[in-house]
């Protein structure tokens, strides 16, 4: 089946989409931003489900909405909006609105409203295509589709009842381990929809600061909605523990050294959790591939690691426009700028290069430029 979203928040209609694709793993879902796009996708191709926000930057969701009652009284129509109005309701009411989600919304609640609508409509699963290359596969992907895969701890945590949350604190320290989540609010709170101010935002505490509660917690339990959330095949479930596992080593020994060379320990964290972020995307791709019964081996598997892992790490950091602060701490892991004099880049690459075991003369060096006493001074 198909379904058209219709909501100018990026993040929202990607949450709208990842709730239904958990509920109906074959729909192809078109997210649209504005009235006249949405309104084109539908004159090429009707869809069996539509969910629209009511107010658009270029104009109002409802003429979406009369569009599709032209064609059909049976296709289920839902209203995303925050007015709950007597007045509001009744306006629309000719429409035969199948269900209201209010602004701001809990995701248990959409799920409960979208399901019985997708599960009533008419489902025609596509055959799964077997063919085809990995490799050529990779180089194909769109920037939309890239992902980093949540650890199976919090995944599950997230797929289990919800929690009430008493404060952002509670959920800082729930997420804190988790590639993921940073990647997603850190890149949310730097999208022009919740930084109009410009201002850049580097740790996952400013993000939730900037996105508030309801918005993080839909945002996070949208990760755990994917179809492939985590990595399941055990293969690569080794390979993506052994990334995490690097990724919390490297906050330990940054934290230790942030404190004796006086630097602000949490952009480095963030940076510390995204190292290693092209490696586990192409990891959820590997899943995603491995997931529909297509052949992956183990060494066209290496080999793509080897050749596209960078690629993937560059083209997330643009995708998500993380900040230019962020992006140099990453690249401060494998390598300083020429003329560098930052003492968090040092400090930044100094943990790298001692985790990795790089040679003594090198690390008295950088030890040097982050103010610390020589290896063999401690």
């Amino acid at each position: 089946m198909r379904v058209l979203i219709l909501e100018d928040d990026p993040w929202i209609a990607d949450l709208l989409k990842q709730i239904v694709l958990s509920l109906c793993p074959s729909a192809k879902v078109d997210c649209q931003s504005r009235v006249v796009d949405a309104l084109a996708a539908w004159k090429r191709q009707p869809a069996q489900l539509v969910i629209s926000d009511w107010h658009l930057p270029d104009g109002n969701g409802i003429q979406l909405l009369e569009a599709v009652r032209q064609r059909s009284q049976d296709i289920p129509l839902v209203m995303v909006t925050a007015r709950a109005d007597r007045d509001s309701v009744l306006a629309i009411r000719p429409l035969n609105i199948s269900a209201f989600i209010s602004k701001p919304f809990q995701v248990p609640k959409v799920v409960a409203s979208l399901q019985p609508l997708l599960a009533n409509a008419q489902i025609i699963a596509g055959e799964i295509d077997t063919a085809g290359d990995f490799l050529q596969q990779l180089a194909s992907l769109t920037d939309d589709a890239l992902e980093l895969p949540l650890r199976e701890s919090l995944y599950q945590r997230l797929r289990d009842v919800p929690q009430p949350f008493d404060n952002l604190q509670q959920l800082g320290d729930l997420w804190q381990n988790d590639p993921a989540v940073h990647a997603r609010l850190i890149a949310a709170a730097n999208s022009g929809n919740y930084n109009s101010a410009g201002q850049p935002c580097v740790t996952l505490n400013e993000a939730l600061q900037r996105l508030g509660q309801a918005t993080a917690v839909n945002l996070v339990q949208g990760l755990a909605l994917r179809p492939q959330a985590v990595l399941s095949d055990p293969g690569l479930q080794r390979q993506g523990d052994a990334h995490f596992v690097h990724a919390l080593r490297l906050r330990q020994r940054i934290a230790e050294l942030a404190r004796s060379s006086r630097v602000d320990p949490a952009p480095l964290h963030s940076a510390a959790l995204l190292q290693r972020m092209g490696e586990l995307a192409l990891l959820d791709q590997a899943q995603r591939w491995r997931s529909t019964g297509r052949e992956l081996d183990e060494q066209t598997l290496d080999t793509a690691l080897q050749r596209h892992s960078s690629q993937l790490a560059n083209r997330l950091k643009a995708h998500w426009r993380l900040p230019i602060a962020l992006r140099e701490l990453i690249g401060a892991c494998y390598a300083l700028p020429p003329g560098n004099t930052r003492r968090d880049t040092v400090v930044m690459r100094l943990a790298s290069a001692e985790l990795l075991g790089a040679e003594a003369p090198e690390i008295d060096r950088l030890r040097r430029l982050a103010g610390l006493a020589r290896t063999g001074a401690r």
